[in-house]
Order: structure tokens, then C-alpha cells, then sequence
């Protein structure tokens, strides 16, 4: 029997090592492709033909609020925190966006990024009381969660207002699929940011804070930056919100909280810090968006929906989990 040569060794070796510690995005790559071709079996058997640019248009739109969420989650889970106040933000982008931003392109690029601030300074206010406070994640942020909504009420009371239709289509063109383009840029952008000594410090941060602390990365700064981070994420969310719906609600991002959360689980992110990736979750969030429309054309009754949304988030996060426990095992 012939062995492997030492090249050929150190390219398994090289390849095995990246599945294991890619193994949860690479997973949830592959759910978001059987996904894909399921809801394209169940909608050529329904309607006879494959879905077309309207139904890649549509869905992809829809799922903007939820990646842009997803990822500033991401962010923060990586620092190991949490954001339940994401959806609170999402909230007051979204009713900023409708009562305040004119038609003009000057008044559209100030008012997004005057919301992308408030973001960020809602998330400053998350970091600073965790980090420094020293206070639980999880209460600061279930308690400015109430403060954004009330925040975005006395903005916006009854839903209304009116997103600038020239911002609608730069950011969620019905007639095309261009939120594609925000997605790749997504990409290249946690590609980029991963590498940056911001990026490296979350995840050492995330991993052992003491050894972090120990090789001279500043810890509060850190934690403090990931929150800010993901607030400005949470202020983009609602403005792709606003976009898709074309009009403001202030309850209408309550629900991402929970649903950013899940996107990030499985796209294999962990709430313990130091694992994960934001390319996974992207693809954790489109593989929920996409669900909806997969049990729609199944023929599920509207009451079960949460029910099998649960059941499928349960077996693919538990699959992750048990495929990158044999990998590691076979390490």
C-alpha cells in the first residue's frame, strides 16, 4: 500500500483542519442549498415552472431585515453577549426613516446616516453597561429593548409615514433582485473585517478574556466596539425594513430579536463567544426566510407555521453540533 506523499499529507491536513472550524457555516451553506431546491420542487409542482425573477426579487428583499440583523448579532454573540434589543432599534430606524427622511437624495443620505449613529449609540449605551457596568447582558438589553420601542412610539404612534420611493428602489428594487449586491458586499465586508485587529480581538475576547487581557487587547474597548457595531447593524435592518415595506411601524421590527438570534444559531455562531461567522449566518437567515415560502407551498396550516420553524431551527442546530463533535473526534 502506497503512502501519501508529504505534500499531498499537508493539504488533508490544511483541508481538515479548515471543515473543523468552518463546520457550522459550511452546514449551513449546504441547508440553505436543499432549501433552495426544495422550495423549487414544491413550487414547479404547484405552479409548473420554476421560480422566477418575482419570486428571487421578493424573497431576497424580504430577507434583508433579518441578514443585517443576523449579522450585528453575530458580532456581538462573538464577544460573548447578547442583543435583545435589536429589535427596539429596528423600531426606530424604521420610524425615523418613514417621518423624517425627505425625497431629496441629499436628505436621504443624511437621515441614514443620522440613523446608522442612533444605532450606534444605542448600541454605546448596550456596551457601556455591560462591559463597564458590569451588568448582564441579557437584562441591559431586554431593558433598552423597552426603551428603544417607547423611543420609537413617541416617534411614530400609529403606523404611517412614507419611505422615499427613490430610496426604496436603491435598496430593495422590486423589479430586481439587487439586495443580492448588499449581501455581497456583506460578504466582502465580514471578509475584511475578520482580519482587521478589531475582528481578531472579538474573538479572542470571546474566547478566553483573561488571555485577551493577558496579550495586551483591551477588553471594555472590545466588548464595547462589538456593541456599537451591532446596533449600527440593527439601525441598517430597520432601514431595509422601512425600504421593503415602503411606510414605518414602530412595533414592526419586535420580532427580529428572536429571529436574528436563531439565524445566528444556525448559522453555527455560539452564545458562548469565540465561534462562528457571519457569512453562516447570512445563510442561516436566508434559509428562514426562505422556510416561510417552503412551508407555504407545502401546504402547512398557518397555525402549525412556528411550530415546524422550531422543529427544523432544533435539527439543524442539533446536526451541526453533532457533525462538528465527530469531526473534531476524528482530529
Amino acid at each position: 500500500m502506497s503512502r501519501p506523499k508529504l505534500g499531498q499529507s499537508v493539504r488533508r491536513s490544511r483541508w481538515s483542519h479548515f471543515t473543523a472550524q468552518n463546520v457550522p457555516s459550511l452546514l449551513a451553506l449546504l441547508i440553505l442549498i436543499a432549501t433552495l431546491v426544495f422550495y423549487a420542487v414544491l413550487f414547479s409542482t404547484s405552479l409548473g415552472r420554476l421560480p422566477g425573477n418575482f419570486e428571487l426579487t421578493s424573497t431576497t428583499n424580504n430577507a434583508m431585515p433579518l441578514v443585517f440583523s443576523a449579522v450585528g448579532q453575530t458580532i456581538v454573540f462573538l464577544s460573548r453577549g447578547i442583543d435583545l434589543s435589536v429589535g427596539g432599534m429596528m423600531d426606530i430606524s424604521n420610524s425615523l426613516a418613514a417621518t423624517r427622511m425627505g425625497g431629496s437624495p441629499g436628505s436621504m443620505v443624511l437621515w441614514s446616516i443620522i440613523i446608522l449613529l442612533v444605532g450606534a449609540a444605542g448600541g454605546l449605551i448596550n456596551g457601556l453597561l455591560v462591559a463597564l457596568g458590569r451588568l448582564q447582558p441579557i437584562l441591559v438589553t431586554l431593558a433598552t429593548l423597552s426603551i428603544f420601542q417607547g423611543v420609537a412610539i413617541k416617534v411614530l404612534p400609529q403606523p404611517g409615514g412614507k419611505v422615499p420611493t427613490g430610496y426604496t428602489d436603491f435598496l430593495t428594487n422590486p423589479g430586481h433582485p439587487w439586495a443580492l449586491i448588499f449581501i455581497g458586499l456583506l460578504v466582502l465586508f465580514w471578509l475584511a473585517f475578520r482580519r482587521t485587529a478589531f475582528g481578531v480581538a472579538i474573538y479572542a475576547v470571546g474566547n478566553d478574556e483573561e488571555s485577551a487581557r493577558a496579550n495586551g487587547i483591551r477588553v471594555v474597548r472590545t466588548r464595547v466596539g462589538a456593541y456599537v457595531v451591532g446596533g449600527m447593524f440593527a439601525a441598517a435592518a430597520g432601514l431595509f425594513l422601512a425600504a421593503t415595506t415602503t411606510s414605518g411601524d414602530a412595533t414592526a421590527g419586535d420580532s427580529y430579536t428572536l429571529t436574528s438570534i436563531a439565524a445566528a444559531f444556525l448559522g453555527g455562531t455560539t452564545i458562548f463567544g469565540g465561534r462562528g461567522s457571519a457569512l453562516g449566518s447570512i445563510a442561516g437567515a436566508l434559509v428562514l426566510s426562505i422556510l416561510i415560502s417552503v412551508l407555504f407551498f407545502a401546504g402547512i396550516n398557518q397555525l402549525y407555521e412556528d411550530f415546524y420553524q422550531g422543529l427544523f431551527l432544533v435539527l439543524a442546530v442539533a446536526l451541526s453540533a453533532l457533525v462538528g463533535y465527530f469531526l473534531r473526534r476524528k482530529k
